[in-house]
């Protein structure tokens, strides 16, 4: 038999670099949303991927940015923690892109103590001059970093990738249990399948002053029954939320159902409201109930 191996395998980079896309390739779930828009991904959200003598634990953070308001400091504190614990990163990159939107965290990568693969994504997009230019450009940044071209969205090269990351693992034991496939609860992907529903379907600054939080979960043999809150910061916000006689709330509705059933393979019934939550991503105390700022 072979040695077992497991570890923490973190992905990092700007907002919009494909973060989540090759999250979810990896673990062959859709665990983190993925949107056209920034500041998607919120928490941290371990996906593990089990093999009988391997466990590779990956962790998907926000997108680096310089913080504006509370939310986006404990967004920030994620992407600090993915620094201190991992056994090995994965800076990810597009095509024509520079360094990270903040020079701290460029600087902890430039001087790693850990491996660090940087995964230059998109390369779909690119033409072999243009790719074979921003493989010289990295090298020159980052010489103690191996560049890998990906196309997550495409799942060019994803399973090479995987392959180096098992080589690069320490041996050690499982971490967690050998069925499990994530840390979070069923609450939480409800919450961001109805977040990621909000995200397509509204513009502007709504999505982004919306939280979800799930009040009633409740499974039986044949149905999933969910009661969930949408928060705004604002009453202008909950009427558009709403919309002309409840028809925005109920697409939302809908199309978060389709998904949710998909995900847990059962009937799924849920009910959304909207309330008005003043000053939420700038209030500590609310911040710590919605599982940020721990």
């Amino acid at each position: 038999m072979n040695e077992h191996k497991a570890g923490f395998v973190n992905i990092i980079g700007n907002p919009n670099v494909g973060k989540s896309t090759l999250m979810n390739a990896f673990v062959g779930e859709k665990l983190s949303i993925i949107t056209s828009k920034a500041q998607t991904t919120r928490h941290r959200i371990l996906g593990i991927v089990n093999g009988d003598d391997f466990q590779v634990i990956l962790s998907d953070t926000p997108g680096i940015i310089k913080p504006a308001y509370d939310l986006q400091t404990s967004m920030m504190d994620f992407v600090k923690s993915a620094f201190e614990d991992a056994d090995l990163l994965l800076y990810m990159v597009e095509i024509g892109e520079k360094a990270l939107k903040d020079e701290q965290f460029f600087n902890k990568i430039k001087n790693s103590k850990i491996p660090v693969l940087l995964l230059l994504n998109k390369v779909d997009k690119a033409s072999q001059e243009l790719l074979e230019e921003q493989v010289q450009y990295w090298q020159q940044e980052l010489p103690s970093v191996e560049i890998h071209p990906i196309s997550a969205l495409q799942n060019f090269n994803v399973q090479g990738v995987f392959e180096r990351i098992l080589e690069l693992l320490p041996a050690s034991p499982p971490y967690y249990p050998k069925d499990q496939l994530t840390d979070k609860p069923e609450r939480f992907f409800v919450n961001e399948t109805i977040r990621e529903k909000i995200l397509m379907n509204y513009k502007k600054e709504i999505p982004y002053a919306v939280e979800v939080e799930t009040e009633e979960f409740l499974e039986d043999e044949e149905i999933i029954r969910i009661r969930s809150v949408i928060m705004v910061e604002r009453d202008s916000q909950k009427g558009i939320i709403i919309g002309h006689k409840g028809s925005a709330l109920k697409k939302v509705g809908m199309e978060a159902r389709k998904d949710l059933e998909k995900f847990f393979d059962k009937q799924v019934h849920i009910e959304l409201f909207v309330k008005v939550n003043k000053n939420w991503r700038n209030d500590s105390r609310q911040l710590k109930r919605f599982g940020y700022n721990n």
